[in-house]
């Protein structure tokens, strides 16, 4: 396959999913999709009944890529890789999603409190003649947590965009005990897979 320029399109609101790609040398052009609004949103993260936590992930992640790769196509864009990526927390093969509020945010947290859980990322990248998806999991400790520090994590703005209620890139990185995995893929965006998606899909990396 011909190598593309180095650039794609990012289907994701994901901050640090921008930084992740930068630091490894990844242009890219937001596409974002509608998460809400008269119309709802342009693809539902609702978890389906019985749903095993990486099935979700895997889905949820792969039907952004499909919408994206879609709205590309129907809007003429010049075409370059599409990468979306979903993040999800799961504890007792239960998913811990973003919380609503403070109190949900506060009980995941005690609910993560001296235990272990995983992280689960998967990529998925879509071209005119490439489509793929990878799927990183990660077992992350907590520490013993008081509810003193769940109380004052749970008042600044951290938890609220992450799923699981916390970011390990964030003041939460002190409530981490161990990790195994991928670092990267805590985050939301599991460097390495994501490098080796983006060469089969054609682009030039290190």
């Amino acid at each position: 396959m011909k190598p593309v320029e180095r650039k794609i399109y990012l289907a994701s609101k994901s901050p640090r999913r921008r930084e992740l790609l930068r630091q490894i040398g990844v242009d890219f052009e937001l596409l974002l999709l509608r998460s809400d609004g008269p119309r709802g949103a342009d693809v539902t993260e609702d978890v389906l009944p019985d749903e095993p936590a990486e099935i979700y992930v895997s889905r949820v992640a792969n039907e952004k890529a499909d919408f994206a790769f879609e709205l590309c196509r129907r809007r003429h864009l010049r075409p370059r890789p599409v990468l979306s990526a979903d993040t999800t927390v799961a504890i007792d093969g239960a998913i811990l999603g973003k919380p609503t509020g403070k109190e949900e945010a506060e009980a995941m947290l005690r609910q993560l409190s001296g235990r272990t859980h995983q992280v689960l990322t998967t990529v998925a990248v879509r071209t005119f003649d490439f489509s793929g998806s990878m799927t990183q999991v990660s077992n992350v400790r907590f520490a013993e947590l008081t509810p003193a520090a769940i109380h004052a994590y749970c008042a600044t703005a951290e938890p609220y965009d992450k799923a699981g209620g916390y970011g390990i890139q964030g003041l939460a990185a002190v409530f981490i005990e161990h990790i195994e995995g991928s670092h990267s893929g805590i985050m939301g965006l599991p460097l390495f897979e994501t490098a080796q998606l983006l060469r089969q899909a054609g682009l030039k990396l290190p």
